[in-house]
């Protein structure tokens, strides 16, 4: 009989090959393909944020985007992806300095002043408006409720079923930044419950679990011995709560293609539908997923490769 040779594929890009493309680019010092990327990208919303946050990530360890400002100062799209990449170097640098060193102030409200400029450049776009909520969690007491609501608005009124841009106002609640598992839980509900068929709202209960766990991990100081992780994945709540998104995201959906920009949250509801013992969701988005994966959220439960590996053959998904 044959092995089952399955290996998990890990692209960063998430099989985004334009993407994978345009980082080559990047890393010689080519502004004309983030350019050329952002421009074929169109208005297609959640292509161009998945792709404005990864390009972001590889322009925060260069100047390109700087080089792209000085040919075309006027660029709106230069603009938002400066936004994001001043976000993504003010974040690299809290992660360098250590949990619970802050950083320079400077460098925060640099990336704000970024963000307000590339939302006045663009005012369509709710990409600067999904990076202000992201960078405003570094500031050590966060920032007023005032203006978290104010440029929460902004964004729903751009984009009001943005799944990145639900996921960080959600970070922000949490009990790791600003806010307590109570209120995170509250807003992935909240959001869960309004959000039409075959939108990938629902998923944000399942990041929030991911949420709750990495924070018990946080505070038990010891991986193997966190308290009251038991049942953390398997009670009845959420066991449901993953009954609950599949039914209400992924039956709802009218295509079976996962895009790029979804390939993550899949993964998240396929994690929690593993751990909670749900075959019947499990299995099928195993078999949607095939050999694409992210290393997040297995990372947070042990080796990633080993468990999807493992999953597959409990529930009898094929190479």
């Amino acid at each position: 009989m044959a092995r089952d040779r399955f290996a998990p594929d890990f692209d960063p890009d998430c099989g985004d090959a334009p993407l994978s493309a345009t980082r080559h680019d990047i890393v010689i010092g080519r502004w004309q393909g983030p350019r050329d990327l952002l421009r074929a990208t169109g208005p297609d919303r959640l292509a161009r944020g998945h792709r404005v946050r990864l390009l972001a990530q590889a322009c925060a360890g260069s100047s390109t985007v700087e080089t792209w400002l000085a040919a075309e100062p006027h660029s709106a799209d230069a603009l938002v992806l400066r936004a994001a990449t001043e976000t993504a170097r003010a974040f690299n640098l809290a992660i360098a300095a250590g949990r619970g060193v802050p950083i320079d102030q400077s460098r925060t409200d640099g990336a704000v002043l970024a963000c307000l400029a590339a939302a006045e450049a663009c005012p369509d776009d709710p990409t600067p408006w999904t990076s202000l909520i992201s960078v405003a969690r570094l500031y050590p007491a966060g920032v007023r409720r005032q203006e978290l609501a104010r440029w929460w608005d902004e964004l729903y009124q751009r984009d009001p079923y943005s799944m990145e841009g639900h996921l960080q106002v959600l970070h922000y609640y949490s009990a790791r930044w600003h806010g307590s598992h109570g209120l995170m839980y509250d807003f992935a509900r909240d959001a869960a419950g309004s959000a039409p068929p075959g939108c990938p709202l629902p998923v944000l209960v399942q990041y929030a679990r991911v949420e709750e766990f990495r924070h018990a991990l946080d505070t038990s100081h010891e991986r193997s011995g966190a308290v009251g992780l038991g049942q953390h994945w398997t009670n009845d709540g959420a066991v449901g709560d993953v009954r609950r998104t599949w039914e209400r995201w992924i039956t709802g959906r009218k295509e079976d293609a996962v895009a790029p920009g979804e390939l993550r949250d899949v993964n998240y509801l396929a994690h929690a539908a593993c751990w909670a013992g749900a075959a019947e969701v499990a299995a099928p988005l195993l078999r949607i997923l095939g050999h694409r994966a992210t290393r997040t959220p297995w990372s947070y439960t042990g080796d990633p490769v080993q468990q999807i590996t493992r999953r597959r053959k409990e529930h009898g998904v094929r190479a």
